[in-house]
Order: structure tokens, then C-alpha cells, then sequence
């Protein structure tokens, strides 16, 4: 999160000036995506979002707001705004006293409520507005006492996603991947209906589980209508000035609009050393209202089911026999008599007096009173089936983190549905006679699905708990599990929604401690079969909110998913293609395919094979008392989690001296002790840690120390004994394919003086080399473009097809030499 004076784009935002008070909002008006107040005024202009803003005031001269466009603050009236208010950034709220009127701050979050104090003698409140993950509209007011002096909606819009299209979409498919697995279970259980799955419930089948409801729903609504929720309100009106009772800031701001209503009289009210009274005005008074939030949803819900029935009956008349070959005249009257009686409800008084809703509630009054509480159910149980815990009309600002982690899991359900057959789940269920949705922190829900052709169950889980670890309990929010023919054992796989995006990179991607997670996901999912602990994880992956797909997968940790089975993956609405294809293979592959991707996975001991060639493996030592133990002992240990690779085939080990093993045994930093492997032995220590020791023949020494330059190795690296013998440098040992030691070994040719460039300081941690290095000039291989570059700082100066590698490397040996030492 960026912090609030962190650049010198801060504006103020807005400007509320009231006969009580000065109000001032600051803070920087675009998202993180931005990396300019300029950039995002173009973006802004191109999409021409508006967002939302609203005001209830008294007494109040004059409100401004900063526009994007003008680049400064204009009065609020007809006018539009682009968003300038974004979640994970921090706003500067100042409340200014004008009169001797003590004020206070009230938001419905006690978070925010709570970051506002009184600073100084003259009770200026101040403090700033954090909306974390949270989007949508929020509001807040100031009070003078009891009375209310003004109050602000903001729409909080999201940093991460694309609020027209990517946030609305999220909450509609949340709802509709939920309302149709509630209509599976309905289908399944209260409804003993057929059980082919459909995509979408039949409009009889809604009519069926009304007709089930539809005279609790009515007993609900008499209870409403015996006892309704009701509210005090102030009302006005005009009367003489001696019959005025109670002159609250209304009355008295109507009075200085109209001061020809004031006479001077001898005993008024005393104003400004003159005794007035006025011939009339507004008088206020407390009247019942039932016109409430409450009663106004409860009106809705009736005029929705109005509204589908209606729309039910249309489809039976126009396409008799469409939905069920059963229908009749009865069934068209029972609709009638239906909707008759909803009808007869609204046209009661009491029902006409109320207004329209304009957002959703979900409170106490619709949780617990008599009536409220029962109609509430039955409507979610009729038309949707749904709840999310309580939380889908909890409040206008929506915590958009948590609707990801729902959506992502709901999605890649989605995408197995589509293509494997769904067999059970535990997301919806019926509890105290309504339909309960299954996804929180505190429960396991899961999808279950059957391969058609191979009979192969595949399991998706969210929130699953590992149950006990050797560690620490690990609970990521998604677990795909695919059993493979002739294995007792799942191939399993970890995906975790994380509303998070680094952007200080050209090309957005997840964040590095995000991936060091999956890491840890990873290395602590374990099990025992008979022998030690095998990881039963075999690959992990973050999903995030991001659109491009195809400038991604240039992105490390998207290439890291080939390379180690970690790294990230977009993933929103219009952004499903790299997860569906990722999904697919895993659950499409061969399980030998799956085994060679794993590292020191579930079933690996029974898979290896004594393939020892002249694959070395080079191990860094960061302990003193370690290096002299493996150096007078003849072997090396490493704990087994940390292997991965092709380290099986192993033929030699070095040794990687860290800097400070070097300082205390005098012994240079780099490598510089290697030895052939005489056998490989898997321990079990007493902590239940299992490690790998490698016994050496006896240690020799390399002609000339492998310098770190700048480089360095944090657990191990895997090379080959040529390489090992002819490198220079520590970053010479990443080269992997046969054309990059070619073009090396070329390089070197000419001169000594090469640098290799990987992507990560760390050797281990690297994913490619990014060049050969010679002075100025830079030698890369482009495998996309199957091309080698020679550049000139950023210039392009020389492109060579890389297949002339092959075939003439001389020629390409010739063109290098003329290019870089012309």
C-alpha cells in the first residue's frame, strides 16, 4: 500500500464548506496500476467512468471536487466525476469547527470511525480514511449531538480490477455459480426431481418450490402487517408563528431565507440587539413512519416474486408443454391465485405508502423479528438458495478480496464442471429447513467430478484442512485432487487466490513473497506410507487479478510453472485461459508425466532410478562446523523436500563456499572442492525430517576457484561436469541447453572477460539467462524469436537465426567477432 505523502501527486480531493465546519479530504486521486497522475487522466478519459457521489447537508455554502480532467477542484452539481477514490490507499479526513458547536464523526465501520480524533484546543477532527480491500459505495457523516449536519457517499472503486466490467462480473458469477449448485441440491433433495444436472433451473421447477413456500411466505407477511417495523421521523409544517412549538435548524434556516417573515415586536426573540418574531414558519414534529429500509425489501421481495410468477405464466401460455408435458388449466389458476394474492398485499395502505429500495439490508430487524426474519428466508431459499454466510446484502462496501477467493474457487469448479461430470458437493446445504452456503475460513467445502472416459475422480476443495503436519497446519484456499488408474495415492495441486499484484515491474505479476508462499504450501503438505515423508503437493500456483494473458507468459513466474511447478496465473472473468489449460493438462496427463514434474513428491522412492552420469550437483554450505564435517567425512547432506530436478542422476558433487563459511576457514569463496558420488542413502532423523547424504570417493580440488561475482547459491544447482570444469564464473553454471554452452564457449573464444546475466542474484532462484555480456555489448538468445541477438545497450545491431548455430557455427562465430571487436 502506498503511503499517503509518498509522492508529490497529493490533491485535495474535496472541499466541503458549512456554516459549522470546514471539511477537506486529501490524498493521491488515482490507483497503483497508475505510475503518473498524467497516465491515469488519459486512461480515465478513454473509459469515461463516472463514479458515484451523494450529499445530505444543512447549512452548507458551497462543496467542491477534484476533477481529473481540469486537474482542479469544481463545485458539485450537474457535473460528472471519474473515480478518484480507490481501495488500499490512505485519505486525509480534516474537520474544522466555524462555531462553538462540538461535531463528531460517524462511519458504520468501527475501524474508520475510530482513526478520527479531536486534535488541539479547538476540537479540529482529524484522521485518515483507510478502505482496505473494500469496494462499492461507503458513507460517513458529521453531528452536532444528535443532529446530523452532513452526509457523504463515496464510491470506493478497486485498484486491481476493472470496476465497469471485472468487479460487477465477479458478483454476478459468484451469484450464478451459487444459484445454480442450490438448484442441484433442491433438485436432489426437497424436489426428488430427475437427476440430470441442468445448467439453469426450469421455470416449473421454481413454481414447484414456491408453491411449497408460498403459504409460510404469506403467514410472514400477515405477521409484518399484524406488528410492522417502523421509525420515528420529522415532519413540517407551515403554521402561525405562535403556534410554533419546536424550531430546529430547518425552521430557522428557512427563516433566514425568508426574513420578511419577522416582524419586530416587544417581547420576540432576541436578534442581533432587535426583538423578533415571525407571522409563520415550519413547525417540527415527530411522526410514525413505516416507510422503512426494512419494509421497503420486504415490498421488493414481493413485487420480484410478482414479477416472476407473471413471467412464469407467459412462458406456459406461449410455449404450453415446454417445461412439462403435465401442463394444464389448473396449474395456470393455482399461478393466478399466486399472484392475486401478492397483489392484494401492495394495494393495502400500508404497502402503497412505501417507498422503492434503493441498496440491499441485511440487519437485525431482518435476522431476528417475528415475520421479517421467516420472509426473508423463504424468498433466499425460493429465488436463490443462497446466504454466503450471511454476507451477500451485509453493507454497500464489499470486501472485493474475499469476493475474489470465493469467485476463483466457485470459477475453477466451473471449469471441471464444463468438462467432467459433477457427482457431489458440499457447498450448499440445507440447515433449520433453508438452504446454507458452505464457503468461509471455518469450514471444508468441496465439488466432486468423474472423468467420463478414464473413471477417474477429481476432487476440488476449498479451505481444506491438511489435519496434522510435521510443521505447522497449512490451509490454502483451493486444493485440485486427481486420482490417477492403478495409484493409491491423489496427485495433488495448490491454488491460492491472493488480491495482490506487484507493479513495480514493465509486466505485472504476482508478488515474490506470494510465490515464496506456494513454496511453503508446497514443502509442508507431507505424508507417511510406509517409509518416510513423501510431499504429496506437486505444484502450487498463485492466481491474481490481472488481464493479460499473453504478455504474461513472458512473466519468470509464469515460465517457473515449467520449470519447478510454482509460480502464478491470471485470472479474472475475461482472463480464463492460461487456469482452463493448466486445469486440463493436469487432469488429462499420464501419471509418469506428473511424477517427472514433481519434486521428492508422493510415490517418488518407488520411482527412482540409479542414472548416474555426468550430472553434477553443486550443494552450498553456509555452517563452518558443516564444512568440516562433509570435508573430513567424505559426504554431503541436504534435506530431501529441497531436491528437485534431474539431481537423481547425479554423478559428481561440489562444494559452494558462501562468504562467511570462507572468512572463518580460510578457503576461498566459490567452488573449488568436487568428488565423484559412490552411493546415495535417504535418512530419517529423529525430528522426522528426511535428508539425503551423499558419500563422496574423496574430495578433489578444481584447477582454478568458480568465482560467486556478484552471484550466489542458496540451497543447490544442477550443472554438468563439462561446464564445471571450463566455467569461470558462478552464473556460467545455469547454462542448460546445448546452445547456450555453444555460444558460451564461443564467446569465450574471444575473449575471457564474459559475464552471464541471470534474472536473480540467487543461482538457484534464477529462471533464465538473460545474456552473455562483453562490455558494452550483449549476446542474447531470443527462443521465442529462435533468433541471437547482438546488442548494443537497448539497440538491436545483429540478428542471426539461432539453427545457423547448428549447422554453421563458425559463420556466427565469425559474424560475433566482426560485430563486437570491429
Amino acid at each position: 500500500m502506498q503511503p499517503l505523502n509518498s509522492n508529490n501527486e497529493t490533491k485535495e480531493l474535496l472541499i466541503v464548506e458549512a456554516e459549522d465546519f470546514s471539511l477537506y479530504i486529501k490524498g493521491v486521486p488515482y490507483d497503483q496500476q497508475y505510475e503518473s497522475l498524467l497516465q491515469y487522466r488519459k486512461r480515465a478519459g478513454l473509459e469515461k467512468e463516472m463514479m458515484t457521489f451523494r450529499y445530505d447537508a444543512q447549512n452548507v455554502e458551497s462543496i467542491e471536487l477534484y476533477d481529473i480532467e481540469m486537474n482542479h477542484l469544481i463545485p458539485v452539481g450537474e457535473h460528472r466525476f471519474a473515480p478518484i477514490f480507490f481501495e488500499n490507499r490512505i485519505y486525509q479526513l480534516v474537520i474544522t469547527p466555524k462555531t462553538e458547536r462540538e461535531l463528531s464523526f460517524y462511519h458504520e465501520n468501527p475501524g474508520i470511525r475510530e482513526a478520527m480524533t479531536t486534535v488541539g484546543r479547538s476540537a479540529i477532527l482529524m484522521g485518515n480514511l483507510q478502505f482496505m480491500n473494500e469496494v462499492g459505495l461507503t458513507t460517513f457523516s458529521i453531528f452536532s449531538g444528535q443532529e446530523k449536519l452532513l452526509e457523504i457517499t463515496l464510491e470506493i472503486y478497486p485498484s486491481k480490477l476493472n470496476y465497469k466490467e471485472d468487479y460487477r462480473q465477479l458478483l454476478e458469477e459468484v451469484n450464478e455459480e451459487i444459484y445454480n449448485l442450490a438448484f442441484h441440491f433442491i433438485k436432489k433433495t426437497y424436489l426428488g426431481a430427475s437427476s440430470v444436472f441442468s445448467d439453469k433451473p426450469s421455470p416449473t421447477e421454481f413454481f414447484r418450490l414456491l408453491e411449497h413456500y408460498f403459504n409460510s411466505f404469506c403467514q410472514a407477511i400477515d405477521r409484518i402487517e399484524a406488528q410492522p417495523h417502523h421509525q420515528l421521523v420529522t415532519q413540517y409544517e407551515m403554521v402561525r408563528g405562535d403556534r410554533i412549538k419546536r424550531l430546529d435548524a430547518v425552521g430557522k434556516r428557512y427563516l433566514r431565507n425568508n426574513i420578511q417573515l419577522l416582524q419586530e415586536i416587544d417581547f420576540g426573540i432576541a436578534m442581533k440587539g432587535r426583538s423578533l418574531l415571525p407571522t409563520k414558519g415550519l413547525n417540527a414534529k415527530k411522526t410514525q413512519s413505516f416507510d422503512t429500509i426494512e419494509n421497503r425489501f420486504i415490498k421488493w421481495m414481493m413485487e420480484r416474486l410478482i414479477h416472476q410468477i407473471v413471467d412464469l405464466k407467459k412462458r406456459l401460455l406461449t410455449r404450453k408443454g415446454a417445461y412439462d408435458q403435465s401442463i394444464d388449466e389448473v396449474l395456470i389458476n393455482r399461478i393466478r391465485k399466486m399472484t392475486f394474492k401478492l397483489e392484494s398485499y401492495l394495494k393495502k395502505t400500508l404497502w402503497q405508502k412505501i417507498g422503492s429500495i434503493d441498496r440491499s439490508v441485511l440487519n437485525m430487524v431482518m435476522q431476528m423479528k417475528v415475520g421479517y426474519r421467516d420472509a426473508y428466508k423463504i424468498y433466499l431459499l425460493v429465488t436463490r438458495g443462497l446466504a454466503l454466510q450471511g454476507e451477500m446484502l451485509k453493507m454497500s462496501v464489499k470486501d472485493v478480496a474475499t469476493l475474489y477467493e470465493y469467485w476463483t474457487y466457485l470459477k475453477v469448479g466451473q471449469i471441471l464442471r464444463n468438462k467432467y461430470e459433477a457427482v457431489d458437493q458440499t457447498i450448499v446445504k440445507a440447515t433449520y429447513g433453508r438452504l446454507f452456503v458452505n464457503l468461509d475460513q471455518t469450514r471444508d467445502a468441496k465439488q466432486v467430478f468423474i472423468h467420463q472416459h478414464t473413471g477417474e475422480r477429481i476432487t476440488l476443495s476449498f479451505q481444506k484442512n491438511a489435519g496434522r503436519l510435521p510443521t505447522v497446519r497449512q490451509k490454502p484456499d483451493i486444493m485440485l485432487e486427481i486420482e490417477k488408474s492403478d495409484k493409491d495415492y491423489t496427485y495433488n495441486y495448490i491454488f491460492d487466490a491472493k488480491y495482490r499484484i506487484d507493479f513495480s515491474q514493465n509486466n505485472p505479476g504476482p508478488l515474490e513473497e506470494d510465490i515464496n508462499t506456494m513454496h511453503r504450501y508446497r514443502d509442508a503438505h507431507v505424508t507417511k506410507r510406509n517409509g518416510p515423508y513423501e510431499r504429496h503437493a506437486f505444484g502450487a500456483y498463485v492466481l491474481f487479478p490481472w488481464q493479460d494473458e499473453e504478455n504474461y507468459e513472458l512473466h519468470p513466474f509464469f515460465e517457473s510453472i515449467d520449470e519447478v511447478n510454482i509460480g502464478g496465473l491470471p485470472f479474472l472473468p475475461r482472463t480464463t485461459k492460461l487456469v482452463e489449460r493448466l486445469v486440463e493438462r493436469l487432469v488429462e496427463s499420464n501419471p509418469e508425466e506428473l511424477q517427472q514434474e514433481g519434486i521428492l513428491p508422493q510415490g517418488s522412492i518407488s520411482y527412482w532410478e540409479s542414472q548416474l552420469e555426468d550430472v553434477t550437483l553443486i550443494g552450498s554450505i553456509n555452517n563452518i562446523d558443516d564444512y568440516y564435517e562433509y570435508k573430513q567425512n567424505g559426504y554431503y547432506e541436504i534435506q530431501a523436500s529441497l531436491l528437485k530436478g534431474e539431481w537423481q542422476r547425479s554423478k559428481y558433487l561440489a562444494l559452494y563456499i558462501t562468504q562467511n563459511v570462507a572468512k572463518v576457514s580460510g578457503v576461498e569463496n566459490g567452488i573449488q572442492f568436487y568428488g565423484e558420488i559412490s552411493r546415495v542413502e535417504i535418512l530419517e532423523h529423529l525430528n522426522s525430517e528426511t535428508r539425503v547424504r551423499f558419500h563422496i570417493y574423496h574430495w578433489q580440488t578444481l584447477k582454478k576457484t568458480i568465482r560467486p561475482v556478484g552471484y550466489g547459491i542458496q540451497t543447490f544447482i544442477i550443472t554438468t561436469f563439462s561446464v564445471l570444469s571450463h566455467a569461470k564464473d558462478l552464473p556460467e553454471l545455469f547454462m542448460k541447453s546445448g546452445e547456450e554452452v555453444k555460444l558460451w564457449r564461443m564467446l569465450r573464444r574471444l575473449t575471457t572477460n564474459v559475464k552471464t546475466a541471470l534474472d536473480a542474484k540467487i543461482v538457484d532462484h534464477a529462471s533464465k539467462i538473460q545474456a552473455y555480456q562483453i562490455g558494452y555489448y550483449f549476446v542474447v538468445i531470443d527462443p521465442e524469436q529462435e533468433e541471437i541477438h547482438v546488442m548494443y545497450g537497448d539497440d538491436i545491431v545483429e540478428k542471426l537465426p539461432l539453427e545457423t548455430l547448428k549447422r554453421q557455427p563458425s559463420y556466427v562465430f565469425r559474424v560475433v567477432k566482426e560485430t563486437i571487436f570491429k
